[in-house]
């Protein structure tokens, strides 16, 4: 049955997620136009894609001059990057034309389970690992929503799945209406994205919106400590920081429900913020009848993402582990709150203004040494020489080679630089694998 036929639906940008939705809304039948006021220059690749698809797209000035009369679409669909009250989304709403978001949309069309992930941090990171646990423990699945491919993508590919991993941003949940998952996680709540929120009660009230329509018959799985209300879910409660909760990381080991699951350093993935990550994903899965033991069996074969406190090396009692995404003091902060032996910190990159004061009072004694690579490595020298030894580094290299020289054993060894790295690299990818490189070339 085509639901949509005869209907003339407008989606809104022109990326992989207005791609997904327009795929799925003229599977269903519909008629399709695209728009996005980027410049078609830049878009090559999208359009190239849409005209081979046989998709009709209104880009740059034209979709700025454009005009929508009363009955012209039924329905507009927007991709998760714009906001409802921007100048585009209002050409349609001003005559009345209903506004679907492309998740909530691809949901209404999917009767998969899904198991669906937000937070400020460590979102990706939970969503791959949620995935890969389903996966090896013979549940068919695929991460996907705000990271990978989009939730319409994987609706209209016809493939069939067991349990969708589900990655939600706060501008993904700005627009749902029915949106509900049999799994809700909330790992943290963080400030961000303050350029397209007011402030921080409206960046949080985006967020806690994946648990409005949650029933009786739903599990929330909230970090211990949060403040958010789980609404009428079955809340469960995990903690890596010390806090009371249904599962927990203390001393090296994983509990849930005071029974032992296994030791942390069978894992590839380090600090304590991962561990919430697993303990995070093991009670979302456990949810779908998996066993604790089969789960952690599978996540000792996990490969963290590159570049996320990412295991590289351990070599003469020391391990080294590159963070370079943290491209922000923030992530950052996190990285060393996270750790639990002796840091030596290589930090440092381009000079973006950023006040690394407050960091200073983040150091609590575990960080031994910073080693201060980049632009900016002079300021830090200077900010941290009276706190601990810093040393200053001309590359990659030569920061790998001064951090073990001056590390102990059992210490950890980190890349995280706290800033972008456009001073000395393309970005963050290659820098970290610049890291990698001469942590491999160490004998």
């Amino acid at each position: 049955m085509l639901l949509f036929k005869g209907q003339h639906f407008a989606i809104l940008g022109a990326g992989r997620s207005g791609l997904g939705a327009a795929r799925l809304a003229r599977l269903h039948g519909a008629e399709v136009t695209l728009f996005d006021e980027g410049d078609p220059q830049k878009m090559k690749g999208s359009l190239d894609q849409l005209q081979a698809e046989s998709l009709q797209a209104v880009c740059g000035q034209e979709a700025r001059d454009l005009l929508v009369k009363a009955g012209d679409f039924q329905r507009v669909i927007m991709s998760p990057g714009l906001d409802a009250g921007w100048p585009l989304p209002r050409k349609f709403t001003d005559v009345g034309v209903p506004l679907e978001g492309e998740m909530e949309f691809a949901f209404n069309l999917s009767d998969t389970p899904m198991i669906s992930i937000t937070g400020t941090n460590g979102k990706s990171t939970c969503t791959e690992l949620i995935s890969h646990i389903l996966n090896a423990c013979g549940l068919k699945s695929v991460p996907c929503g705000n990271h990978g491919m989009s939730l319409s993508e994987v609706v209209s590919s016809g493939n069939t799945y067991d349990v969708l991993a589900l990655e939600v941003s706060s501008f993904q949940l700005e627009t749902i209406k029915h949106f509900r998952t049999k799994v809700s996680l909330w790992l943290n709540f963080a400030p961000d994205h303050l350029d397209r929120y007011p402030g921080m009660d409206e960046y949080f009230a985006a967020k806690s919106r994946i648990f409005e329509n949650v029933t009786a018959d739903d599990v929330a799985i909230v970090r211990a400590g949060e403040s958010v209300s789980s609404g009428a879910a079955r809340r469960l409660t995990f903690s890596g920081y010390g806090c009371d909760a249904e599962a927990v990381y203390s001393a090296g080991q994983l509990f849930i429900n005071g029974e032992r699951i296994g030791d942390a350093s069978s894992l590839r993935l380090r600090g304590k913020h991962n561990m919430e990550n697993v303990l995070a994903a093991m009670m979302a899965c456990g949810v779908f009848g998996l066993s604790f033991s089969q789960m952690l069996k599978a996540i000792e074969s996990y490969e963290p993402p590159a570049h996320r406190c990412e295991l590289v090396r351990e070599l003469n009692e020391r391990e080294y582990i590159n963070d370079s995404k943290a491209t922000n003091l923030h992530a950052l902060q996190a990285c060393i709150g996270s750790m639990e032996r002796p840091i030596v910190l290589i930090a440092g990159g381009k000079d973006k203004q950023l006040d690394y004061s407050p960091l200073r009072s983040s150091l609590n004694g575990q960080v031994r040494a910073i080693v201060c690579l980049g632009e900016i490595r002079q300021s830090l020298h200077k900010m941290f020489c009276d706190l601990v030894p810093c040393h200053e580094a001309i590359d990659m290299v030569d920061a790998v080679r001064i951090a073990t020289s001056i590390s102990q054993l059992g210490d950890s060894i980190i890349l995280s630089p706290g800033t972008s790295s456009f001073d000395m690299f393309t970005g963050y990818g290659q820098r970290g694998e610049a890291f990698r490189a001469a942590v491999n070339a160490l004998i």
